[in-house]
This record gives C-alpha cells, sequence and structure tokens, in this order.
C-alpha cells in the first residue's frame, strides 16, 4: 500500500511539472538582425520575437546591426559573452555564401555558432521601374543588352543572397550585370520606385507588395513553381532562363551559448512556429512558414552547403 501511495505521489508530482509553466529564461534576449529595418530578416525576427518574449517571460528586443551585407552582425555575436542571451537571425547570404568569397570574414559560420531554428523559406524576384518599357523577362534582357550603360540592378546588401542571384541571373542570359548595393530594401525600393534604378533583385515578399500596387513589375520569381500569393508571375524556367533558387532565414546562437540553453530556445521556437497564428502572420507577410527542429536545421544546413558551395566557387564572384 505505502509503495501504491508512493507512486501516485509521484505521478502526481510529474503531472503538475509538466503542467507548470516553463521557468523563465535568466535575463533579457537579444535577437540581432545583420540588416537595416524593413527588409525579410528584420521581419521575421520581431514576428518571432514577440511571441517569444510571451513564451520566455522576458523582453525581447531586435537589433538591427547593418554592416558588411550582414557579416558586421556576425562577428559581434560570435564574440558574445557566455553569460548573455543572443540569438542571430541570419540567411544564406551570411552563413553560407560569404564565408566562401571572403578572405577572411571575421567568423566560421560551423564552429562560431549552434545552428537553432530554420523558420522560413523564400524565393527571388526580379522587378523593373515604370522607366523600364518591358513587361516579359526576354524583352528585359534584349533591353539590357541594347542599354548595357542603363542596366543597373539594386539589390539590399552587397554581398547578399539577391547581389549573388543577381549575378547568377547576368550569367545565365549572358548579359554583363552591373550589381548595385543598398542598406537595406527600403532604400532599393524608393530608388526603383522613383525611377532612379531601373531594376531591382530581392526576395519575393518585398517586391510583390510593389508589384500589386502597380508602382513596379515583378517578371519573374526564383521558385520551381508560380507562387500562390503571385499566379500570375512565371517563374524563371516558365519565363526561359534555367535558373531557380530558394533562400532561408534561421536562428543561430554564439558557440559560447551552454547547449541546454541552446536547446531551450530551438524548442520554444519551434512551438511558435506550429503556431496557427504565427503562421498566419508569416503567410499574411508573403513568407513560408517553416517549423523545424535544432536537428532538422542542422541537416538543412549541410546539404544547403553542398549543394550552394560548388555553385558559388565556380561563378568567379568576388567583393
Amino acid at each position: 500500500m505505502k509503495a501504491l501511495s508512493r507512486l501516485v505521489t509521484l505521478i502526481g508530482a510529474a503531472l503538475l511539472a509538466a503542467a507548470a509553466p516553463a521557468q523563465p529564461l535568466d535575463g533579457p534576449l537579444r535577437i540581432v538582425v545583420g540588416y537595416a529595418p524593413g527588409g525579410a530578416t528584420d521581419r521575421v525576427a520581431r514576428l518571432v520575437g514577440d511571441r517569444l518574449a510571451q513564451k520566455l517571460g522576458v523582453p525581447v528586443v531586435v537589433e538591427n546591426k547593418p554592416g558588411a551585407g550582414g557579416r558586421l552582425a556576425a562577428q559581434q555575436v560570435k564574440a558574445t559573452p557566455a553569460g548573455q542571451n543572443v540569438l542571430m537571425v541570419a540567411n544564406p547570404a551570411v552563413m553560407v555564401v560569404a564565408p566562401l568569397v571572403f578572405k577572411d570574414s571575421g567568423y566560421d559560420p560551423e564552429r562560431d555558432f549552434h545552428a537553432v531554428s530554420h523558420v522560413n523559406d523564400y524565393e527571388f524576384g526580379v522587378v523593373v521601374s515604370g522607366a523600364v518599357p518591358v513587361k516579359e523577362l526576354p524583352h528585359l534582357l534584349a533591353w539590357m543588352r541594347a542599354n548595357p550603360t542603363k542596366a543597373n540592378v539594386g539589390v539590399p546588401a552587397t554581398g547578399s543572397l539577391p547581389h549573388f542571384f543577381a549575378l547568377m541571373l547576368g550569367q545565365k542570359a549572358q548579359v554583363p550585370t552591373e550589381v548595385v548595393g543598398y542598406r537595406g530594401s527600403a532604400a532599393v525600393m524608393t530608388d526603383l520606385i522613383g525611377g532612379q534604378l531601373p531594376i531591382a533583385v530581392d526576395t519575393f515578399d518585398v517586391l510583390l507588395p510593389q508589384h500589386e500596387a502597380g508602382k513596379a513589375r515583378i517578371l519573374a520569381m526564383s521558385g520551381t513553381k508560380r507562387s500562390a500569393f503571385a499566379p500570375d508571375v512565371p517563374t524563371f524556367k516558365e519565363a526561359g532562363l534555367d535558373l531557380a533558387a530558394l533562400g532561408w532565414n534561421a536562428f543561430f546562437a554564439p558557440a559560447s551559448m551552454p547547449a541546454d540553453k541552446v536547446d531551450r530556445l530551438a524548442r520554444e521556437i519551434e512551438a511558435v512556429m506550429r503556431e496557427p497564428e504565427t503562421q498566419r502572420k508569416f503567410t499574411d507577410a508573403k513568407m513560408m512558414p517553416v517549423v523545424s527542429t535544432r536537428a532538422q536545421t542542422e541537416a538543412m544546413l549541410k546539404a544547403y552547403r553542398a549543394q550552394w558551395a560548388p555553385v558559388v566557387k565556380t561563378s568567379g564572384y568576388q567583393p
């Protein structure tokens, strides 16, 4: 009887522990973004950060540290002392491309960071201003060949994935491409709509509102099939150019963060991304949400590096 009573007590204690809310994190959490406010990576940080603050029971602050195409933020987060709660939202430009093309990026993406959680995928698009008299991608390529001194392509950051994609576009189309790096997507769109910039490459969620408002025209997108957000826009392959690519955003922790804390943050972010309301907010922002464990995130990164490292190296891209 005593044994049964003890068992009931232990089961009851376990149930109470499971039902109890998680203990707050030991201090505020900073989420560092290596780009100016307004871009896709910034929106991801804020959407997830707002919900994390409620789940973790601590303030969550998004810090924008633009510079060097996101590398400055990575260098700063890498140097974070073990006692600080810091995450970074980064994309392939920072965690895959930069370490391959810069002689010294200032960090090693595999040694200096823990992968935490992959939270969304995104496509790229090429867009033209109203000043460019074309409505289809083949017409744009012909216009670029005929106007080589005017065919500047704006991207949200030098060395970013849109920058690299713009170079790929020029190579595939055999069109000399002068890529102009800006400090964020908002600046690119301002010049594009104002007529100072004829062409831009950026993430699809940034371009779509301008396309829908009639302020610019998306000519093609980088997915393998048409986006449900804009079924009127063809893929590059449909438009006659054999080109496809996806990007992503994921959370990373500095290598100094204890493993148990990294695991907890990974579980919390995964839980946030499972919530229907979070997924709705991502799709409302024209972004594709992803639910991923820490192990799945690490596997995705390994496969992505294996796929893209040869492409980056053979492209001849020089910073």
